[in-house]
């Protein structure tokens, strides 16, 4: 968590004026407040003046009557200075609080807008922190330090004035120390502003403490772990302590500083004045009232430490509040310039080749399949007529380069990617031994899911029904089918040219946000919408979080994927291979370093977030519940005109008809984080918000990990007839699970290594056999997985 030191050469004023867009709405009150606060400071000064007529007058001539008037008009004095203080009190109250009010509510919309990256580096204590006390300091400054500064200042001008006037040679003895006051009060600064940011992190890190061991509170007594964590928070309240005393040591040096050599200073000048009052030089009023003068400044001098210390620590409070503020927000609109190294709108995004995953590859991988899953009977840059100009062996129509592979067989089967064209137009690379013509012979076909055809592999019996095809992984991470007969676990197919051999990662932004190897040069959003283009589809997209270290492997490289219209496809993958980071792209949660992710052949930089998050709802493994009622915690997926109808329908789906049987049904308040639930209580609430709003896309992270078998059975068969209708995505660790969905595609290493369905990827492929087996070291039964 980013805790920044205060700067040595910083400017507490500069730091301040950063206030002053929240403080101009109100400051015409303020500067009223400051100008009666300095009315009623110059009317304590008039006093010493009526003292002065007092005793050279009436004391002196033995005059009751004016005794009794100059008693008169000091009371007088006194109600009118206590009435202005008040009426500044009045003045500044209202204003400062709507200051705070403002202030606060910036702070938390911000925080709303921040990206998820932001929140994953910030402890929440700190954030906690900064929207409690810090903003009461800065409360407390605007109510005091500031007006009083300014009062101060003019009261300490016009009492030495007055002073002079009286007797200019005791006027510059009471002066004597301002020189080495203002000194100590610069280094008094320097170094009260370090330990006062200590101070405020200090706090920052104990409120984390408290706040995760309130949240953890079960998990703490769980384990009898309360005496290690009042050990933490005994510490962090030790070191909180010792820098508060370090503070209280600085504020009791300049304080003592600044009183005793006032405090000289009128002792010599009492000294000097009898003197000169008993030679006959001053009179006894005068006297009196240069005294006075003197004793009514020594509140503002003394005042003036700790008005310094309140400046520095309300610094410290506004360089802490627009250190957050400061933080770049997610856009609410449609994405600019992209930065380097990351895919923002107007970046140029990755080339799109046909491989079987960049097109969402057909059940059984079939050869020749394109993006939407039908058979290119067209070679690569055949115009409609059939016919073409010969191209040079590796080069594209469009001067690009284009692999040219070998080893295709006499009876035309290929260990390569075959020809066809991809649905936004790209080319495919022609393997080696394709006759010039571009034609190939004959391929039977079967049909896709969607209606569209696909050549049979070798070995395609009569009914359409494939051998074993086992599924292989070129090296930039992208399917590809391997011919029927290459062994389980056998060798590659050879490696498309521009792969890096040694299986690096191709994720390295060149040129604002291309990785290395990629190819196109269209710009971000625009999306030409063709036959495959609908659905949920990645292009090339690779990931690596923004605070990982430098030439580290991306999370996600190069994924190539599409889910077709009304398609659910399940993501499966051991921990730590990037499911979640995957599923949590499509909101924007995160944004991809490189490559573009679209909805329907929409590039989803390309619209704005609130209409990318109406689209697309999203269901995570850790269900999180708020401090509100069973309804308004679903309802918090749907437009704000749902209801009750819509309500019903998303508890029968998920399975949460126990919400009726709470005391006041779906009213009922379900406390922080939910905790009053349990775990499959929690699952299913956050299960029905994803589909409460009836979304085009949905996103689901292992959303029935928490129910029992009977229950899962139970809310598989609601959630079947929602996938019906629906574009989803579901991250799944169970076979249970992944039979909810069409096709299923193996993330591994951060690349997409196979897709097909279930029962395909159990016959063709180790890895996904081994995880759905549950046993990592015999896939051997992985056939009557499901």
């Amino acid at each position: 968590m980013p805790t920044p030191h205060a700067s040595e050469s910083r400017s507490a004023v500069r730091i301040l004026l950063r206030l002053w867009p929240y403080v101009r709405p109100v400051r015409a009150r303020l500067l009223t407040a400051a100008f009666v606060a300095t009315v009623a400071s110059c009317v304590s000064l008039v006093i010493p003046l009526v003292l002065k007529w007092l005793v050279d007058g009436p004391v002196t001539g033995g005059d009751p009557a004016g005794v009794w008037l100059g008693a008169l008009y000091l009371l007088l004095l006194g109600i009118a200075e206590a009435g202005l203080f008040g009426i500044r009190r009045w003045l500044v109250a209202r204003p400062l609080s709507r200051v705070e009010a403002d202030l606060r509510a910036d702070l938390y919309r911000h925080l709303q807008r921040l990206p998820v990256a932001f929140h994953d580096r910030w402890a929440s204590g700190q954030l906690l922190s900064r929207a409690t006390t810090d903003l009461m300091l800065l409360r407390q400054f605007l109510a005091f330090p500031l007006t009083f500064l300014l009062v101060n200042g003019v009261t300490i001008l016009v009492g030495v004035v007055i002073m002079l006037l009286q007797d200019w040679r005791l006027g510059l003895v009471v002066l004597g120390p301002g020189i080495p006051v203002m000194i100590l009060c610069a280094l008094f600064e320097r170094r009260y502003a370090r330990v006062a940011r200590r101070a405020q992190d200090q706090v920052g890190d104990l409120t984390t403490v408290v706040e995760e061991s309130v949240l953890g509170i079960r998990i703490v007594k769980g384990f009898g772990r309360h005496r290690s964590q009042a050990r933490a928070f005994g510490e962090l309240s030790r070191t909180l302590r010792g820098t508060e005393l370090v503070k209280a040591r600085l504020l009791a040096q300049i304080w003592a500083v600044i009183v005793t050599l006032p405090e000289v200073a009128i002792g010599a000048a009492l000294v000097l004045g009898i003197v000169r009052v008993a030679d006959g030089a001053l009179s006894a009023g005068t006297l009196v009232a240069f005294l006075s003068t003197a004793l009514a400044l020594r509140w503002p001098v003394d005042s003036i430490g700790f008005l310094l210390a309140m400046s520095q620590e309300a610094a410290t409070a506004t360089e802490r509040y627009f250190e957050v503020m400061d933080e770049e927000p997610e856009s609410t609109g449609v994405s600019g310039t992209g930065k380097p190294g990351t895919a923002g709108a107007g970046a140029p995004r990755t080339g799109e080749t046909g491989s079987g995953i960049a097109g969402g590859a057909v059940r059984g991988s079939a050869a020749g399949a394109i993006g939407n899953g039908r058979h290119s009977s067209t070679p690569t840059g055949t115009p409609e007529d059939g016919k073409r100009d010969p191209v040079p062996a590796g080069t594209t129509e469009d001067g690009g380069h284009r692999s040219t592979q070998a080893g295709t067989a006499e009876g035309g089967e290929h260990d390569s990617v075959p020809v066809g064209t991809t649905e936004d137009g790209a080319h495919r690379s022609t393997p080696a031994g394709t006759p010039e013509a571009g034609t190939r012979d004959p391929v039977p076909a079967s049909t896709t899911e969607d209606g569209g055809h696909r050549p049979a592999q070798a070995g395609t019996a009569e009914n359409g029904e494939h051998d074993s095809v086992p599924a292989s992984t070129t090296e930039d991470g992208r399917h590809r089918p391997v011919p029927a007969g290459t062994p389980e676990g056998g060798e590659r197919a050879p490696v498309p040219a521009g792969a890096a051999e040694d299986g690096g990662h191709g994720c390295d932004p060149v040129d604002g946000g291309v990785p290395a190897g990629g190819v196109g040069s269209r710009e971000r959003g625009s999306v030409s919408v063709g036959a495959g283009a609908g659905g949920l589809r990645f292009h090339g997209v690779c990931f690596r979080y923004p605070d990982a270290p430098s030439g580290s492997p991306p999370v996600l490289d190069r994924v190539d994927l599409q889910v077709r219209p009304g398609e659910t496809m399940a993501l499966v993958g051991a921990t730590g291979s990037g499911k979640t980071t995957l599923a949590a792209l499509i909101p924007r949660l995160h944004e991809v370093t490189s490559g573009r992710i679209t909805l329907d052949g929409e590039d989803i930089t390309a619209m704005p977030r609130e209409e990318l998050r109406t689209r697309v709802a999203v269901a995570f493994e850790e269900p999180t519940l708020f401090s509100a009622s069973v309804g308004d915690n679903v309802l918090m997926g749907a437009p704000d005109t749902a209801g009750d109808p819509e309500l019903e329908r998303a508890l029968g789906i998920a399975q949460a008809d126990f919400a009726h049987a709470l005391p006041q049904g779906t009213r009922t308040q379900v406390g922080e984080q939910g905790l009053s639930l349990s775990g499959g209580q929690r699952q299913r609430l956050a299960l029905a918000r994803a589909v409460v709003g009836s979304p085009r896309f949905l996103v689901l992270d292992d959303p029935l990990s928490a129910l029992d078998v009977h229950t899962e059975a139970a809310v598989e068969a609601a959630l079947r007839r929602v996938l019906d209708g629906t574009t989803a995505l579901v991250v799944a660790h169970r076979p249970s699970t992944v039979l909810l969905a069409d096709r299923v595609a193996l993330l591994s290493g951060g690349r997409i290594a196979a897709v097909g369905t279930h029962h395909e990827l159990l016959r063709t492929h180790a890895e996904y056999a081994r995880l759905m087996s549950g046993n990592p070291g015999n896939p051997g039964n992985s056939e009557e997985v499901g």
